[in-house]
């Protein structure tokens, strides 16, 4: 007995059964484009958000996998449904990395034109050194102003003229060394007992009647002690003769000396 031929379908038959093959294509390249839109949006968003980003993305994954039932009752509403659901998930996205980045900018300081960052707060000035004094470029050589007989002077007391000018201060006061220089001591007996202060210049300093030495002999600085004042040698009482010398040269006048080098003794 030959086998029964299996019923053909019929137009209606095809017609449905090609329409839910082809209901069912689209519904699987919706689901695909979703799935592959909603990967490149949430992938960053974890990496950059962290577990709130995370959530964010499963929300959306969970409004995803609703979407391919309604697309099985309107395909392409569902389409521009889900593609607009990861425009908004990108949007969330965008947001939240812009107030993370807000929340990092520095509070300090404001951001200047070429890039760099500008402190806001007051730098702490900074204390300018100390300038050293400036040094004199001579000294008084004893402790008082006012001058007694001047250089050049006539009188019973000088073979011809007074060479020097005299200090009238009391026995015993301190004399000091106008400038850097070495020292050397002598008598003389118009002098009497005498320091030869040498200057870097080559100019002496003689300084006579003196009473007794501080310094003998070798190197001072400006301001020390090196004698003190008496009336040795031709003297009619306490004072200091004081002479200048410069270099190879005889006595000169010392008020102009002094004046020249910023001091006045008179």
């Amino acid at each position: 007995m030959a086998p029964e031929a299996a019923a053909r379908p019929t137009r209606a038959e095809l017609r449905l059964a090609a329409r839910e093959q082809s209901r069912a294509q689209r519904r699987g390249a919706a689901k695909a484009a979703t799935r592959a839109a909603l990967f490149r949006v949430a992938v960053p968003s974890v990496a950059a958000l962290g577990v709130a980003g995370a959530a964010g993305v499963a929300v959306v994954q969970e409004q995803a996998d609703r979407a391919p039932a309604q697309a099985s009752a309107a395909d392409a509403p569902a389409t521009t449904a889900a593609r607009q659901t990861a425009q908004q998930a990108a949007a969330r996205t965008d947001q939240a990395q812009s107030s993370r980045g807000d929340a990092r900018r520095p509070l300090s300081g404001t951001q200047s034109g070429d890039g760099q960052s500008t402190a806001t707060a007051t730098a702490t000035p900074t204390a300018e050194p100390t300038a050293e004094p400036v040094k004199p470029k001579v000294v008084m050589p004893v402790a008082r102003h006012g001058l007694g007989e001047l250089f050049g002077a006539n009188g019973t007391h000088w073979a011809n003229r007074h060479t020097g000018i005299d200090f009238p201060v009391d026995g015993g006061s301190e004399v000091y060394a106008v400038q850097d220089g070495t020292i050397r001591t002598q008598w003389n007996p118009f002098y009497g007992y005498m320091s030869i202060l040498k200057m870097s210049d080559g100019t002496e300093a003689w300084m006579c009647h003196l009473r007794a030495y501080k310094v003998r002999k070798g190197p001072v600085k400006q301001g020390d002690v090196i004698a003190f004042v008496g009336s040795s040698g031709n003297s009619t009482g306490p004072h200091l003769h004081f002479e200048i010398r410069p270099q190879n040269s005889g006595p000169v006048d010392p008020l102009p000396w002094f004046l020249a080098n910023g001091l006045d003794p008179r």
